[in-house]
């Protein structure tokens, strides 16, 4: 007993010592001149008494759960992203570039690969690149047949590619890209799902077909369901046309004399 009433004063001389009660807002003196305690709701003769209560389990505890309560129906508050400053860079102009069209009859694909120059790029920086869609882009009006492929690199303005909007082939090496520090060439390379069932392709590099009624080219076959029309025999009118004069049908039997 003598141990605990030993602690208690020690608690409560090291109290008067460091806390100032003008600034503690459960202590409140009374008209009676006792001290009380708003979060506990007791009641205490001494200010020495009063912080040793503050000092106990039972203060501690409240203080913990009005802590806890008024965290919970305080407002979330917005903690703001960091924002990202764009780079500035004092730009030297558009790369050179040159493409390529290919056409594949096994796999019935169209490729493309550009060849993006970059003599000036930047120490370390390896060009990207992106598609992007005709409604993302603000420069043209937009149009759902065609996509843009977008290379960029420092400090080179970027540049885009006007393309099919098909799928890529992304499968095996059909879809390239490659940065030779060396030469500071970027390379990449794309084949379109453009294929038509059966095994022909639309209209691509190698230009649109033949359209139905036309004659192919000299030196081709025709192409089939496109033959070329029946040969008519010297002095005959084409079929649905009546024989011109002097060039009636010869009766049965009879061989039709030529005009000399």
């Amino acid at each position: 007993g003598n141990y605990l009433a030993h602690t208690r004063e020690r608690l409560r001389r090291l109290a008067l010592e460091t806390v100032d009660l003008q600034k503690d807002p459960y202590f409140m003196r009374n008209h009676l001149g006792t001290y009380e305690c708003r979060l506990c709701l007791t009641l205490h003769t001494t200010e020495g008494n009063y912080l040793a209560h503050t000092q106990g389990k039972r203060h501690q505890q409240n203080l913990a759960r009005r802590a806890a309560k008024e965290a919970a129906e305080a407002p979330a508050t917005y903690v703001p992203k960091p924002q990202v400053v764009p780079r500035k860079t004092l730009k030297i102009g558009r790369p050179g570039y040159r493409v390529t069209k290919q056409y594949c009859p096994e796999s019935a694909q169209r490729s493309l690969m550009f060849q993006v120059e970059y003599p000036e790029i930047e120490e370390g920086l390896v060009p990207r690149h992106r598609f992007m869609s005709s409604y993302e882009q603000k420069r043209e009006a937009w149009d759902k047949r065609y996509q843009y492929l977008i290379v960029a690199a420092e400090p080179y303005e970027s540049i885009a590619f006007k393309i099919p909007n098909v799928e890529v082939d992304k499968g095996g090496e059909k879809f390239f890209h490659h940065w030779e520090p060396d030469k500071k060439v970027y390379t990449l390379q794309i084949h379109l799902k453009g294929a038509r069932p059966g095994g022909t392709a639309g209209p691509g590099p190698q230009g649109p077909g033949p359209q139905q009624g036309m004659a192919p080219p000299p030196g081709m076959p025709p192409s089939p369901g496109m033959g070329a029309a029946p040969m008519q025999r010297p002095g005959m009118a084409p079929p649905g046309m009546p024989p011109p004069p002097g060039m009636g049908m010869a009766p049965p039997g009879m061989a039709q004399r030529m005009p000399g």
